[in-house]
């Protein structure tokens, strides 16, 4: 056990009791390869070790370009917290709550604006974010549950996109990997936030 240990982003038992993995009775084709199996109440259950992969593939995707250049968007209350405080860590632009039309496309708009790349926390929710971003040839990373449908999704993160504790531990991993790509944590420095600060309440 101790190899995987060392190869994922972070202790599987920290995965683990986040119910990151835990999906819901839906699945649909686009999910089917990420789900591990059905519990008997019906749950699907996510593949530890895909969202782990995806999550670090994520992570790689973002560190190829500056905070300024990325939007992370989440209309759904419970990833507001962590998305605050990747902001306020990284200074990656975040939208929290309703997504503002035509943020993206109208060039008329004083927010305007052109991200290089995009997170929607939910395909569902954030489904304006989606379709602005396809119009415009701008990459998304969703963060996928096994019901969600992954069109115009570029790269899907499979995960518990519902809860808190799941949703917060994804931003957690992300701004503490992308700070130390980009050289903002030095050497063994730890990130000034633990994975709480992430977490609603």
């Amino acid at each position: 056990m101790t190899e995987q240990q060392e190869t994922l982003l972070l202790d599987s038992n920290e995965y683990l009791k986040s119910g990151i993995h835990i999906g819901t009775k839906f699945k649909n084709k686009y999910m089917a390869n990420f789900i591990y199996k059905t519990r008997p109440d019906g749950l699907s259950v996510l593949n530890l070790k895909e969202i782990d992969r995806r999550l670090r593939l994520a992570v790689n995707l973002l560190s190829k370009y500056e905070p300024k250049d990325i939007l992370v968007v989440s209309r759904r209350e419970n990833g507001w917290k962590g998305l605050k405080k990747l902001h306020q860590l990284t200074g990656i632009r975040v939208i929290t709550g309703r997504y503002p039309p035509g943020i993206l496309t109208n060039t008329n708009l004083e927010t305007f604006w052109e991200p290089k790349v995009i997170v929607v926390c939910d395909p569902w929710t954030d489904k304006n974010t989606v379709q602005d971003a396809a119009k415009k040839g701008i990459p998304v990373i969703g963060l996928c549950d096994t019901n969600n449908q992954a069109n115009d999704i570029d790269l899907v993160v499979p995960c518990n996109n519902k809860g808190k504790k799941s949703v917060g531990l994804v931003f957690y991993v992300v701004a503490r990997e992308y700070m130390k790509v980009k050289g903002m944590l030095r050497g063994d420095e730890e990130m000034a936030a633990k994975m709480e600060d992430f977490i609603e309440e």
